[in-house]
């Protein structure tokens, strides 16, 4: 039989459906399931992800990318670029938010040029390697393979050349101020880069060093627009250095070594140590390993190929950010340079991350599977509070003015609430506090509006404070959190204080539309309400977003319109609506916008973090199957492996943590409350590997695409009704066991008792 026809013959006893339906039983190690490519398929008015291929250690302090895009673009990398110009170190969070530290290493042959058009090479897909612990790409113009493998502030490169009299390593320490010095006797470079997008003192550098394993046959550096050779030494507005070698081929080849720092150039030397004694493949052996440790907590089996292989790009994108942002003195004391006050301060610190994207699920999801991770952060957030006065709610690296809300109190509390036990919990709340009563030195730290929220209970729409019913049911939120804590701490006048605030959702409730409205200074409604509306008194969403931005009382909201029947409905609603909208406040439909257009799920918008909760909703009113349902329609539609993989923005772990949560099978709906709201597991079987020494395992029978629906749950052996898990209970060890169906169990969590927590009711 030739092989056409047994293609056929194979295709008529198994569809296609079927064949692509397999699941897998065993996965091995999960690194070989993880694409670095996965979202970088985006653009400025499309986002699949909006991420780049980052290469590096689990919350490294320093990350490195392919560079397809020009010094400066947000954009560094585009998976539809033709052209590579380098590789560059990063610590760049977003494309909205660029880039700062970094500086950029490319190859060439034959082609002494620091232009960051000419030295460009075409690339191709195919002869690419993109993994987070190493990353190759074959550079067709000069017919050179360049390899890199990282650690946490270092990172190994290897370059292997044609036989060639003119191969050339290019440094490009960009613009904004830098500085290079060759030193031809020790075969390095030492230097620095000030090019930032913000958020850092007037002393800020990266200082790096380079050193190769051969001697430079020439060196040229550049400053602004001329290069010179046989000078060795510059500092200007723009500057690099072409170290030139002699190969004898490609089984000769060029290596790199490359350590950074934000302290000085001793310190970076001492970052080094990181790849002392090791070679190439020794490092990039052990980032797998480390890679493989931290991704082998989770085990999956039982998908598709293509869920596992989303699946683990997602977990590998949920432990990326925060990144580190401290280092090992000489005395290997842990030290940090400071991006609050420009000093160099004891203890340990991160940045890049802005909490009203990821106090959603990637910090719960860290105080799950990694609180001891978590445990160095919150250190981190204490230090920053000293340093610079307030809680960060964008930092990159240090305060950034974007975004709303004052969410630094969720990160805290879900921390403690979940037991992850700061010792600086005193200073942590003192800062707390000071956040949730005053404005701060931006609009982004502290809370804006605090003087009318602290008087009225709500930000006004008419005292020109932009996406004020946004802030203000966050702030409302946020007081829950705080309140959370108080009643731990014992802050006795507190926690009445806190807890009447948290109901002050229930003011911009607008009975006659069932929406979320803008309220003016004097208590009248903003008027024209128009729900569909981007912007103006919402951030980046519209009424039908945010209306389900209360978190800490969904009993509440219930209750406000008019029972669990009105809300199960006005859920639907959101599938229902056509996808239109209102973009006057923009002048003209940004990217969020376009992502809840094309996907066809009505007023859904997924691509963007405030109703990414939402649909988990249903658990709350009665009618989980329809959780059920849309779950798992949100992961099988939104999600893939492929480089247009996401439906928005990636942004720092939180679109990835939710898909991780719900393939598991639940979700933290309420950070700072002790329990996970149950979706629809993905997998057949899962073990969690907590950090205690105890293990989880999700067992879901009869799971497939058509089997979304649970029929039946016991808990350690017991029959299961609620609607949720508590995090206390299971961190203990469980066997969660799943028992799923093509039908839904319309009798299964329809009673009281069986929805999750609400502050309306958890106070009765």
């Amino acid at each position: 039989m030739n092989p056409k026809s047994l293609f056929i013959l194979i295709c008529l006893i198994f569809p296609v459906s079927y064949l692509q339906a397999q699941r897998v039983a065993t996965i091995g190690k999960p690194l070989d399931y993880v694409s670095t490519l996965v979202g970088t398929q985006s653009t400025y008015f499309l986002s699949s992800g909006n991420t780049y291929p980052a290469i590096a250690v689990p919350w490294g302090m320093n990350f490195w990318s392919p560079q397809t895009g020009k010094m400066g673009d947000g954009w560094m990398y585009t998976y539809t670029a033709e052209k590579i110009r380098g590789i560059k170190q990063t610590h760049q969070p977003s494309p909205w938010m660029n880039d700062y530290g970094q500086f950029s290493i490319m190859a060439m042959v034959g082609n002494k040029t620091f232009d960051q058009d000419k030295r460009a090479s075409y690339f191709s897909h195919k002869a690419e390697v993109a993994k987070p612990h190493y990353y190759s790409v074959y550079l067709a113009d000069y017919d050179t393979k360049v390899e890199v493998t990282p650690t946490e502030r270092a990172a190994y490169f290897r370059f292997s050349f044609p036989k060639s009299e003119e191969a050339y390593v290019l440094l490009d320490a960009f613009d904004k101020g830098s500085y290079v010095e060759v030193i031809p006797a020790e075969n390095k470079i030492i230097g620095y880069s000030t090019k930032n997008s913000g958020g850092v003192p007037e002393n800020f550098k990266n200082y790096y060093v380079l050193e190769f394993n051969k001697p430079f046959k020439n060196v040229a550096t550049f400053a602004d627009s001329v290069l010179q050779d046989n000078r060795y030494k510059v500092k200007a507005a723009h500057v690099g250095a072409i170290l030139g070698f002699s190969v004898a081929g490609k089984e000769d080849p060029v290596l790199l070594k490359v350590a950074s720092s934000f302290i000085s150039h001793e310190q970076a030397q001492l970052n080094l140590r990181e790849l002392k004694g090791a070679s190439f493949d020794q490092i990039k052996d052990k980032a797998a390993d480390i890679w493989n440790k931290e991704l082998g907590k989770i085990e999956v089996k039982g998908g598709t190929i293509d869920q596992i292989r989303t699946f683990y790009s997602c977990l590998y994108r949920s432990l990326l950010f925060p990144r580190m942002f401290y280092e090992y003195d000489a005395n290997n004391q842990v030290v940090h340079y400071s991006p609050y006050n420009g000093q160099v301060l004891p203890g340990y610190m991160f940045t890049d991350t802005g909490f009203w994207d990821t106090f959603r699920s990637l910090f719960p999801f860290l105080n799950l599977m990694y609180p001891e991770m978590n445990l160095k952060m919150q250190e981190g957030l204490a230090n920053a509070y000293r340093e610079g006065g307030w809680l960060p709610e964008w930092a990159s690296p240090g305060y950034r003015n974007i975004m709303v809300g004052n969410n630094s109190a969720s990160v805290v509390a879900d921390a403690w609430v979940k037991g992850v036990r700061s010792k600086d919990i005193e200073t942590l709340y003192e800062a707390l506090v000071k956040g949730s009563k005053n404005a701060g030195p931006m609009t982004a730290v502290g809370r804006a509006g605090a003087n009318y929220y602290n008087e009225l209970g709500y930000v006004p729409y008419d005292v020109k404070i932009h996406e004020n019913v946004a802030r203000s049911l966050e702030y409302a939120y946020d007081d829950f959190a705080i309140y959370q804590v108080a009643k731990d701490l014992n802050k006795k006048d507190d926690i009445p204080f806190y807890e009447s605030r948290a109901y002050n959702y229930q003011k911009l409730f607008d009975p006659q539309n069932g929406l979320m409205r803008g309220k003016n200074k004097d208590g009248s409604w903003q008027s024209p309400f128009n729900p569909f509306k981007w912007g103006d008194a919402f951030t980046e969403g519209n009424s039908w977003h945010y209306s389900w931005s209360v978190f800490q009382d969904f009993e509440g909201l219930a209750k406000l319109l008019g029972g669990h029947k009105a809300m199960e409905n006005k859920l639907d609603s959101v599938f229902i609506l056509p996808p239109i909208f209102d973009d006057s406040y923009y002048g003209f439909p940004i990217h969020e916008i376009r992502e809840m257009q094309i996907v066809n799920m009505g007023q859904y918008a997924h691509g963007n973090q405030p109703i990414q909760h939402m649909t988990y909703l249903y658990n709350y009113v009665g009618a989980p199957w329809k959780s059920q349902y849309w779950v798992r329609e949100t992961m099988d539609r939104m999600y893939s492996p492929n480089p247009d993989g996401y439906c928005g923005d990636e942004d720092n772990g939180q679109t990835s943590a939710w898909y991780v949560f719900s393939a598991l099978g639940f979700y933290p709906v309420t950070p700072a409350v002790d329990e996970y709201v149950i979706g629809s597991p993905l997998f057949d079987k899962v073990i969690l590997h907590l950090s205690n020494g105890k293990k989880v395992e999700i067992n879901a029978s009869q799971n497939s695409a058509e089997n979304r629906y649970i029929k039946s749950m016991t808990l350690n052996g017991k029959n299961y009704s609620k609607n949720y898990v508590k995090h206390s209970e299971i961190t203990k060890g469980a066997v969660i066991n799943f028992v799923m169906d093509s039908k839904p169990n319309t009798q299964r969590g329809t009673g009281a008792t069986d929805f999750p927590f609400s502050l309306s009711t958890a106070n009765k």
